[in-house]
């Protein structure tokens, strides 16, 4: 049931021509798209008012919100969209000038009621602009807004919750400006020189594009593993006090230890080419984040190891103070709550697609076993802050996860 200026009007009774649907949307979330929805089956086209307040210092440029709009109705096979940007001018007049005789608007609760039907009475009678239509998203959308969206960033695992509100274009694109300010600041481009950005510019452009990171055919270690473990280092740096200098140490590590991905027949391992690729890459050269010089050559160094000690046949032979932080981060997965760590096992068997069911059971089970038992061992995160952190709940999640592949009759 809609509302047209407090008169019912049962959805699927008439359809209009052209209905709008406006607001700042950044980014745009799935309450957005059920609204959109609810328009689509109320008229023939609809037109998104993208707001841009100068007022407001939006996450996204408005050219942005337009592409993750537009990308966003794609996903959802809708060829009736389309998205205009509004600059200086009301919402409603504008509509009129499109042609457009309604708005809709979603409403939540009573105040949003009031606040709305103050609004649309003001662009009836005052801008002499379009009526506004209201509808009720159900329960689960009532309080999914961009403010909400926006204020789920911060802790580990934030991205994750943050995928349940969202459509795809505007997970993907959150987490991209997110590793951007992290790539950023790791490099400290206010103060880098030019030839320094524009190799940094070039190496976040390859770690998160199509051959690495942000390749569709990585299912698990791709752009949410990198902001999974980025983030496990931030808090792991926040709460243990590390130095900078060492938190970005692993943070580069980070960024390049499963650079190189590849499943098929190799000379060295993906651990070795993903260290090889940090040292040619000139980064620790360019003079940024204060490792030029003898600094910058003992930090490559330092970087190469932690990668390598991801390696499970050279891990042993690593032999770095920072060691156990860069395998707590990259192993905190299996200390996640159930839903993430249930999403992981599945994400791991889709990268190991090629392999048949039998087989990979039969590894998947020995490298479970084999990480329980360290688990039980306390030796699985040699870190303290990780291994508090996730021990027991790694043995739990493992523990389950083997039941399942092993049911008892």
């Amino acid at each position: 049931m809609a509302t047209v200026n407090g008169q019912a009007m049962v959805k699927g009774t008439y359809q209009m021509k052209k209905i709008a649907f406006s607001g700042t949307l950044d980014p745009i979330t799935n309450g957005h798209l059920w609204v959109i929805g609810e328009a689509r089956a109320m008229a023939e086209e609809v037109t998104v008012f993208l707001s841009e307040n100068p007022s407001k210092q939006p996450l996204f440029s408005a050219e942005d919100r337009k592409r993750i709009i537009e990308q966003s109705a794609a996903e959802c096979g809708w060829t009736n969209v389309h998205v205009v940007i509004v600059r200086g001018d009301y919402t409603a007049r504008v509509a009129k000038r499109h042609g457009i005789d309604y708005l809709i608007r979603g409403i939540r609760n009573t105040s949003d009621f009031d606040y709305e039907n103050l609004i649309q009475q003001t662009n009836v009678d005052v801008l002499h602009g379009a009526k506004t239509i209201f509808v009720m998203p159900p329960r689960d959308l009532g309080s999914v807004s961009s403010s909400f969206v926006r204020g789920l960033q911060g802790p580990v695992g934030w991205h994750w919750t943050m995928r349940k509100f969202v459509p795809h274009a505007a997970y993907e694109a959150w987490i991209r400006d997110w590793l951007r300010k992290q790539w950023e600041a790791l490099w400290q481009y206010p103060t880098a020189g030019a030839d320094a950005v524009a190799n940094a510019d070039r190496w976040f452009d390859h770690l998160t594009g199509a051959d690495t990171y942000g390749s569709t055919a990585r299912h698990y270690h791709n752009l949410d593993h990198l902001v999974h473990g980025l983030t496990e280092i931030r808090v792991w740096a926040a709460n243990t006090g590390a130095d900078q200098r060492d938190a970005d140490i692993v943070r580069k590590a980070f960024w390049f230890h499963d650079a190189v991905y590849d499943h098929g027949p190799q000379e060295i391992s993906n651990e070795e080419a993903s260290a090889r690729m940090w040292l040619d890459s000139g980064l620790a050269a360019n003079g940024t984040n204060g490792t030029n010089g003898t600094n910058g050559a003992n930090d490559a160094d330092a970087v190469a190891a932690l990668i390598r000690a991801t390696d499970h046949f050279q891990a042993p032979a690593i032999v770095h103070r920072l060691k156990d932080v860069m395998l707590g981060a990259d192993l905190a997965i299996l200390g996640q709550e159930d839903d993430v760590y249930d999403a992981y096992a599945r994400t791991i068997r889709q990268e190991y697609g090629h392999v048949a069911e039998a087989l990979y059971t039969e590894q998947r089970d020995k490298a479970l076993v084999h990480l329980r038992q360290k688990a039980e061992a306390n030796a699985l995160y040699a870190d303290a802050y990780f291994a508090a952190q996730y021990n027991e709940r790694a043995i739990a999640n493992m523990t389950r996860e083997l039941e399942k592949a092993c049911p008892v009759n």
